[in-house]
């Protein structure tokens, strides 16, 4: 059940009980909060809850500390503990009186992210943006589109790593169930632990040494499998209950199995939806091959949108897709957002392909691509405008490495599965509030 507050008959924070005073209203936090409209936000909260039951925690309190959470870089038990230390926090986590208890805990954010999901993150940036455009801070002058992968905070997976990891969680949770059965199971963990750690210490391996070491994981893991089965079947014969996450990260672990057997059969090192992490199993390899960069990345790869200095998520997918074939989606978002199209949209030569110049030349709009055919002798006033829209895409890129410097895109750490989108959804929408505020 969900029980709202009224914050419009009492004036919130008319003064600081412990030290008097009162609010700076330049404060940041103050005129952000003047950007975020709570009350629409706080209607589609309450349909995820029930009628009946036990309250839940207000919806501003979550909110707001999960956007605090995003736009400072600190962790769940940091921004509880932070927001119980700063009234101007509280403020904008909607408290009608400065408190030093604590006023929820850590692990009920990380509930209601998996409660409301990605859904009501993306409505929350909709409505967001709207309050941004109804009130002018933004105007819609131009899109700027590119695409990025936003790397998840996942160890760097090599094929004995990965099937070690496998293999000693499924150890673990062998010495589980035999506890609830009362059997004891010879799993060679101490003999495998033995020979990876060997295998790790060398300085210099060569294939032959890496096949010999993946072959030796991938038999241990197979004995442990058909361990974990047999005990399995014996605890539902007892009437012992299995937890689910049991039997997920069991299909998880036959399917990383039946890959890594597959890649050491052939020789090969490429397969389809390859699991990179047992605990992140979506989570792909993408082939950027950027100069002087990562040639592969891990995480999500996103389509974005940046219009006059803030960036929107257009699409986001673990999987590798053509960010070429997403410019009539895009096209739709903005219109979506401003009630018309784009006057122009620059983007670098991947999108410039023949559908999408046909697409952009029908609906009107002019585009910044590198014209085909023979280059012109004499230059027109064209050129001179393609080479300035050219200039300025270079503010997505930069717009790109702020994020992951500064705002925490570099580093995706939720582990549930819509975990990436939420995570990219947040860090985007803090950066563009705090871009935001200072047009203010």
């Amino acid at each position: 059940m969900y029980r709202g507050k009224d914050r419009k008959t009492i004036p919130l924070f008319s003064e600081l009980f412990p030290f008097g005073g009162k609010l700076d209203i330049e404060n940041r936090w103050i005129k952000i909060a003047g950007l975020i409209p709570w009350d629409q936000l706080e209607n589609k909260y309450r349909s995820y809850f029930s009628e009946k039951g036990r309250p839940s925690l207000d919806g501003r309190l979550v909110l707001g500390m999960l956007l605090l959470k995003h736009m400072t870089r600190l962790s769940d038990e940091e921004i509880v503990r932070a927001v119980t230390e700063n009234p101007y926090m509280q403020w904008f986590c909607g408290l009608e009186s400065f408190t030093t208890a604590s006023m929820i805990d850590s692990s009920s954010l990380s509930k209601i992210r998996k409660r409301v999901g990605a859904k009501y993150f993306a409505a929350l940036e909709d409505e967001t943006y709207r309050v941004l455009i109804e009130r002018k801070i933004i105007r819609g002058k131009g899109m700027l589109v590119d695409a990025t992968v936003f790397p998840e905070y996942v160890r760097y997976p090599t094929d004995t790593g990965l099937l070690n990891e496998a293999r000693e969680w499924v150890v673990k949770e062998i010495k589980g169930l035999g506890k609830a059965v009362g059997e004891k199971v010879r799993t060679y963990y101490r003999k495998a632990k033995r020979e990876y750690l060997n295998f790790s210490k060398k300085k210099q391996r060569s294939r032959k040494v890496i096949q010999k070491m993946r072959k030796s994981l991938l038999q241990h893991l197979r004995r442990n499998i058909k361990q974990i089965e047999v005990l399995i079947d014996k605890a539902k014969q007892q009437g012992e209950k299995v937890a689910q996450k049991v039997h997920d990260g069991l299909t998880i672990v036959r399917k990383v199995y039946e890959q890594q057997l597959h890649m050491y059969k052939k020789k090969v090192n490429r397969i389809e939806d390859r699991i990179v992490s047992i605990h992140r199993p979506w989570t792909r390899p993408i082939v950027r091959g950027k100069s002087g960069g990562k040639e592969v990345e891990f995480g999500p790869k996103a389509t974005l949108s940046y219009v006059d200095g803030l960036v929107m998520l257009d699409h986001i997918a673990s999987d590798n897709f053509s960010e070429a074939h997403r410019v009539a989606a895009q096209i739709e978002q903005y219109e979506r957002f401003f009630g018309h199209k784009p006057p122009s949209i620059t983007a670098d030569n991947i999108y410039g392909n023949r559908e999408n110049r046909t697409l952009l030349k029908e609906e009107g709009i002019r585009s910044a691509f590198k014209p085909l055919g023979r280059k012109a002798h004499n230059h027109s006033t064209a050129d001179k405008w393609y080479k300035n829209k050219q200039r300025e895409r270079n503010r997505i890129e930069g717009s790109f490495g702020h994020g992951k410097n500064h705002c925490g895109l570099d580093k995706i750490k939720y582990y549930i599965k819509e975990g990436p989108e939420i995570w990219v959804r947040l860090g985007l929408l803090g950066m563009n509030l705090r871009t935001a505020v200072k047009r203010i």
